[in-house]
Order: C-alpha cells, then structure tokens, then sequence
C-alpha cells in the first residue's frame, strides 16, 4: 500500500483501500445484539464510526466530555437511521475520576459490550497538564484510553465468554508515531516543559496507542482470552483535530490535497477492524486503509510496550491513590 494506491485508492489485499468508505467496508454485516463503545463519537470520525455500526445493527454508545455535542449526533445518527440504537454516557478522557466514573455508569446499565473503540484525541495542542498533572496529550490520547480499557476488560472477557462472539478493542493510532522523541516514548521526563515538542508529544501519544494495543493483545492471548486488539491509522482528514494546528497545516493540505481522506473514508479503517468476519482471531496489529501494515520499530518494540504498560500503570495508580 504504498503513495499510488493512496493517491488511486487502488485496493489492497483485503479488498479495500484508501477510497473504501465505513459503509462499504461493512456492507452486509450483521452487527445486531452487539454493543460498542465509542470514545469521542460526537464528531469527525467518531460520530461516522457510531453512525455505521448503528447502521449494522449494533447498540452504541457515545462516549463524550461534551454531551451537548454527543446528543446533537444521537440526533443526527436518528435523523439517518430511526432504528439506530444510541445512548450517550459523559467521558473526559484526561480526567481519572471521570474516566471510573464513566465505567461506573456502563457497568450499571448491564449490556454487554463486545466492542470499545478508543477514538477520542487532541492533537497539537500547547505545552499543558491534565487535572492529573500528566502533559494533556500523553493523558489523553494514551494514558485515558489504557485506564479505560483495564476498567471495561472484565466486562468484555465475560461477553466474550458467555456468548462466545470475539470482542475488539481498536485503537486510533497516526503515522505520525514515526516523529516521537529520540527514546520514543520519555518516560523519566513525560510532564518536562523544556524539552517539549507540541508534535513530537502528539507521535509519542499515537506510538503509546499502538504499544498499548500490542502488550494488551499479548497478555489477551497468554490468558486465552476470545478479545482482539489492534490499532489503526484512520488516514489524514481534515477535523477539529487540527484546531491547533494554524496556518501551515492548512497550507500542507493544499499541497498535499491528493493524499487527505473524507470523513466516511476515514472511519472505514476503523469499522473494518471492529466488525469484518476476516479479522476473526487477527490481533496485535496495524491497520492503514483497512489493510495492515508494518509500524515503526518503536511501535515493534516488545521490551518498550511492556515498559509502557508497567509506567502507565504506576501513573493510574499513584492518581487513584491521591484521589
């Protein structure tokens, strides 16, 4: 899947490619009794990722600090689909109490959940810490979503084990992994202001993204769990991801206009690896227009994924402690 087939949309070995829309990718499948949790789904790509597995049938949840804005797209999703199955639930992903609280409120309505697609993201944003004291990027983009996922794991393990239907967790990772810090991922200097880099902070949340999604599936598969985990690249597109972005990135996108995706393009990658019957048991991988693809050597890093894995933990934890 090289620069032609994204200029082309040529298909890859899947079938699909860089032109495939979330609609076409899943056309056909029947998501009916199947729950899924959709971190950021208020807009962009999340808001197309919820829309399309509503339309195959599966019960969604809108998971969203801004519930103003994540009921305005329940609407939107009820105005293209009256049968669509959507409830709301408020997350801050940068925020520990709120992200045990969101778990807390899921757990209560006592559905199932066979999938959790951890979309949400910031992206370029100035030099900040979370409510947490963790520099905002590195807390939301990764640290959240793992606090996240190991709150919601045991719910979809008994999913997975009382239906016998696989769960999928999906994590939206970048290619902008490739541009992190020199070490990859600064684990002795995570808050430090001097040194930091508004993208190199975005490449070393996204490359966390897809270590998270790698030592997860690991330990899934040790423990013969029927749960996949996997990472995504969704494509460049333009969304409000880029409100920090200014002048030059626009620039870039008329320069590089043949390269950047629609919104329903965009989550095609996403719903590909939440619901296709060709990534039954496929786990622990990349995926760049719905085909997978080979990350970087950080992202490669068995010893490093489970150093992340180790460092989150201890970070969660002293921040439950405090609270």
């Amino acid at each position: 899947m090289g620069i032609v087939s994204l200029i082309t949309g040529k298909a890859g070995p899947s079938g699909f490619g860089s032109a495939s829309t979330a609609e076409q990718v899943t056309e056909g499948i029947d998501a009916t009794n199947l729950t899924a949790i959709v971190t950021g789904g208020a807009s962009g790509i999340g808001l197309e990722t919820s829309r399309v597995l509503a339309l195959c049938g599966a019960h969604v949840i809108i998971a969203a600090r801004n519930l103003k804005a994540a009921n305005e797209a329940k609407q939107i999703i009820l105005k293209d689909n009256g049968a669509a199955n959507i409830d709301v639930l408020k997350l801050d992903l940068c925020s520990m109490k709120s992200i045990r609280e969101f778990a807390n409120n899921f757990n209560a309505l006592d559905l199932p959940l066979n999938m959790l697609i951890n979309n949400a993201g910031i992206m370029f944003c100035p030099y900040q810490l979370s409510e947490d004291g963790i520099e905002i990027q590195f807390a939301t983009n990764h640290l959240g979503h793992f606090h996240l996922t190991n709150l919601l794991l045991d719910k979809m393990k008994k999913t997975a084990s009382d239906t016998g239907i696989e769960g999928r967790i999906v994590n939206l990772s970048s290619i902008a992994h490739i541009h992190t810090y020199e070490e990859g991922i600064r684990f002795d200097n995570i808050n430090d202001r001097k040194g930091y880099s508004d993208k190199k902070a975005y490449g070393q949340s996204k490359l966390a993204n897809i270590l998270h999604a790698n030592e997860l599936s690991r330990r899934l598969k040790e423990e013969g769990a029927n749960i996949t985990a996997n990472s995504v690249h969704p494509g460049l597109i333009m969304t409000n991801l880029f409100r920090y972005s200014g002048f030059v990135f626009k620039v870039l996108k008329v320069l590089t206009c043949l390269l950047w995706k629609n919104v329903p393009q965009g989550a095609a990658t996403t719903c590909y690896v939440a619901v296709h019957p060709s990534l039954k048991g496929v786990t622990g991988k990349y995926f760049l227009d719905c085909n997978e693809m080979k990350p970087s050597a950080f992202a490669r890093d068995e010893v490093l994924g489970k150093k992340l894995w180790d460092f989150s933990n201890k970070l969660v934890n002293s921040v439950e402690f405090r609270g």
